[in-house]
C-alpha cells in the first residue's frame, strides 16, 4: 500500500493529566502516516483520486485543540479515528509529541506511536 506522509503537524491543545495541562495547553506535534492507493491519482494527476491532505491536517489540528482528555494515547486514538473515517484511507499510524512535558527533573520530549487498519475504528 502506498503513504502519506504529514509530518511535524503543531497543534495547541488541552490534553494531559494534570489540570493545569487542561486549563493553560501546550503545543503538541503530530506526525500521521496514512495508508492510500495512490495509483489513480498517479495516472490521472487529478486531486479527487487521492487524499486531500488539507482534509487531513484539519482533522488532526481541530481534534486536537478541542479534546481535553488525559492521555495522549486517548488524543492519538481520536485522530486515527477521524483519519480512518476519510474515504481513501486504509491504515493510519499517527505519533504524538509532547515536548518538555511537566514531568520533574526531566527535559526531553516523550511520544505515543499507534497504529490502526480501517476495519479497527
Amino acid at each position: 500500500m502506498d503513504r502519506i506522509y504529514l509530518s511535524g503537524v503543531r497543534c495547541y491543545g488541552y490534553t494531559g493529566f494534570l489540570q493545569e495541562e487542561k486549563v493553560l495547553g501546550q503545543w503538541f506535534e503530530v506526525d500521521a502516516t496514512l495508508s492510500v492507493d495512490l495509483a489513480p491519482s498517479g495516472k490521472s494527476d487529478a486531486i479527487e483520486d487521492t487524499l486531500d491532505y488539507r482534509q487531513a491536517i484539519a482533522r488532526i489540528q481541530d481534534i486536537a485543540s478541542a479534546s481535553k482528555v488525559d492521555l495522549i494515547e486517548h488524543l492519538a486514538q481520536n485522530i486515527a479515528d477521524a483519519l480512518l473515517a476519510l474515504e481513501k484511507v486504509h491504515q493510519v499510524t499517527v505519533r504524538i509529541t509532547k515536548p518538555n512535558p511537566p514531568i520533574p527533573n526531566y527535559i526531553g520530549t516523550l511520544a505515543v506511536e499507534i497504529t490502526r487498519p480501517a476495519s479497527f475504528s
